[in-house]
């Protein structure tokens, strides 16, 4: 496993201890509880009053975190006032721990070994796989039979009242392979689901695999393969995913930068911008005129051109917010890797969410979208009379859900 990102900060080289100052800035309201001793008292400051000063004083508030930064990692001078007989001591705790870091790095080699070895094993269960889901090949009996022991059994009567209607219906057209089937995996996997737009559907109905491969040096690709369909030309496009030379604190690998294909749109089909119309009156002729404007919009495939690390000259909220990409953009290439490649059925049926933990913002958001769902659907007849807005998409669609921190750039 790999950590994840971390910001660009100069290591600390004094680690904190109790007699050191914290590594990490003290926010200005604090919730930590009050010292429990008799015998300290709490200071008589009205705390209300307290955080109307610092709110109507923003530049106090920067001068004081600015303040708390320049303290991180700043030694109180403990260690230095230490015998010399006991630092000696604590350095060679330090060179014990070297030897330990040492046995942590080798040990997440030799998991990375391991994975790599049974990958090669599960490769020839994913090729049977997508061979089914495709239609080139059918399922054993013998996969069926293992497949269908978790399964509830039907109800008989039902089972035979649906075989008599299957009779008396006119014969259906033959279905090649299990149609949609990464398209419906990838919606029930909500952090997938929250990047996909109506308009990313149709360009993902023709996905037909997802596979990943190891890289020779610590890094995995994501290959997204696709049929042919009318938005762009690309047999597969993939997404590569970099670790740093050097291990992380621990030994695990840490998470550098992720590179994606170039996608070739077909004209007038990128999914990744949309096409907005601008009604403009010229002030002499009143004559109006109609503008159109490219801008970016939400979309799946925004996930093929992942944000960039930022650089020296963002400032504090520019940084903070691309570090949050990044984060994301991480975690979404490893969901796939570790979580919808290997239970792709799984997910395609909805299972995998019984063993998903999801945390309360995820449900909420998910319950509200279902909702939002609802309400387009009760909706839709009252607004046919509404009146045409001057500023409108040029294909009429928009995306399915806001969700702005999925938005890569």
């Amino acid at each position: 496993m790999a950590e994840p990102i971390r910001n660009k900060r100069p290591d600390l080289t004094t680690a904190p201890t109790p007699q050191n100052t914290p590594a990490s800035n003290a926010p200005i309201s604090s919730h930590a509880q009050q010292p429990g001793v008799a015998s300290i008292k709490e200071e008589d400051l009205d705390r209300a009053a307290a955080a109307s000063i610092f709110a109507k004083n923003p530049q106090l508030v920067s001068l004081i975190q600015g303040r708390l930064g320049g303290l991180i990692g700043r030694s109180s001078g403990y260690i230095e006032s230490l015998p010399a007989e006991v630092k000696r001591r604590v350095s060679g705790l330090k060179g014990i721990q070297k030897e330990h870091s040492k046995l942590e790095a080798e040990f997440q080699e030799e998991v990375l070994q391991l994975e790599k070895k049974y990958f090669a094993k599960f490769t020839p269960l994913y090729e049977q796989r997508s061979e089914i889901v495709n239609g080139s090949t059918e399922p054993t009996e013998e996969q069926v039979q293992a497949g269908e022991e978790d399964e509830e059994p039907e109800d008989d009567e039902a089972e035979g009242a649906a075989v008599k209607e299957d009779k008396a219906a006119e014969p259906a057209k033959k279905v090649d392979g299990i149609p949609e089937f990464w398209l419906s995996a990838m919606k029930n996997q909500i952090s997938l689901a929250e990047m996909i737009t109506d308009r990313d559907e149709e360009a993902l109905k023709s996905l037909t695999d997802i596979r990943m491969e190891y890289l020779d040096k610590p890094g995995f690709r994501l290959i997204f393969e696709f049929a042919e369909n009318a938005f762009f030309t690309n047999k597969t496009i993939t997404k590569t995913y970099f670790y740093q030379n050097e291990s992380g604190y621990g030994g695990d690998f840490i998470y550098d930068h992720a590179e994606g294909d170039k996608i070739d749109w077909k004209a007038g089909q990128d999914l990744t911008v949309r096409v907005e119309q601008k009604k403009q009156r010229n002030k002499n002729t009143k004559q109006t005129r109609i503008v159109k404007k490219t801008v970016p919009t939400e979309s799946f495939f925004n996930f093929f051109s992942p944000p960039k690390a930022p650089t020296d000259d963002e400032d504090d909220d520019a940084a903070s917010d691309i570090e949050e990409r990044l984060e994301l953009d991480y975690q979404l290439g490893e969901d796939i890797k570790e979580k919808l490649i290997p239970r792709a059925i799984d997910w395609f049926t909805g299972e995998a969410l019984a063993f998903e933990e999801l945390d309360e913002d995820d449900l909420e958001a998910y319950d509200e979208d279902e909702d939002e769902d609802d309400d387009d659907d009760d909706d839709d007849e009252d607004h046919d009379d509404e009146e045409e807005s001057e500023e409108d998409d040029e294909d009429g669609t928009k995306p399915k859900q806001e969700a702005a921190e999925c938005k890569q750039s």
